[in-house]
Parts: structure tokens; C-alpha cells; sequence
């Protein structure tokens, strides 16, 4: 079975499930404020999701000081995690609203 690992700095739980790893992000790690817009997001997956759903690649780089290598890695992860996910569902079930972009920006 794979195994999924909070990528939040300092923390390496393991989870059985990325619904549970999710969860994990949501009840037991804070929120962090979108650099862009200001917004405030858990940490870990759905902050991705939020910078990558709602701005440009351009826009990324220039608030986070990123390069093409952070991008890819983070797309990467959202693109994994939501090919695994109901999101609408977990999100739903987590009571977090808010967090469903419908449209994904491109650069």
C-alpha cells in the first residue's frame, strides 16, 4: 500500500490515505496567507491548489521567489493528489469551504 507523507516543513506524518493525509493538513497544521492575494488557506495541499488554481506560474514566481523546479514539483503534487481525491467530497466532509476553484489559471 503506498504511503503518503506531509510535505509541511518539520512534520513527516505518514498516511495510509490522501484523504487522510488531507485531513491531517487541515485539523492539524495552521493556515498560511497566499502571497498574491492575501487569502488564508490550510497549509500543505490546499495552498497549492489555491496558488495554482486562482494565479499564473508568473505571479507564483514573483511572490514566492520560486523557479521552474518549485513549480513543477508543486503541480506535480496537486495533479497526484486530485487524480487520487474526490476533493469536492473530502473538502465537503472536512467542512472547509471555499477551497473548490472551478477554473485552473494557466501562465
Amino acid at each position: 500500500m503506498s504511503h503518503w507523507a506531509c510535505g509541511i516543513v518539520g512534520c513527516g506524518s505518514v498516511f495510509e490515505t490522501p484523504e487522510d493525509l488531507i485531513g491531517h493538513q487541515v485539523n492539524d497544521h495552521g493556515v498560511c496567507t497566499c502571497a498574491i492575494c492575501g487569502e488564508t488557506h490550510p497549509e500543505g495541499f490546499l495552498a497549492i491548489r489555491h496558488a495554482f488554481a486562482e494565479h499564473t506560474r508568473a505571479e507564483y514566481v514573483r511572490a514566492y521567489d520560486a523557479n521552474s523546479d518549485d513549480i513543477r514539483l508543486r503541480e506535480q503534487v496537486k495533479e497526484l493528489i486530485e487524480s487520487q481525491v474526490d476533493v469536492p467530497s473530502i473538502l465537503s466532509q472536512l467542512g472547509v469551504e471555499g477551497e473548490d476553484p472551478a477554473v485552473s489559471a494557466s501562465d
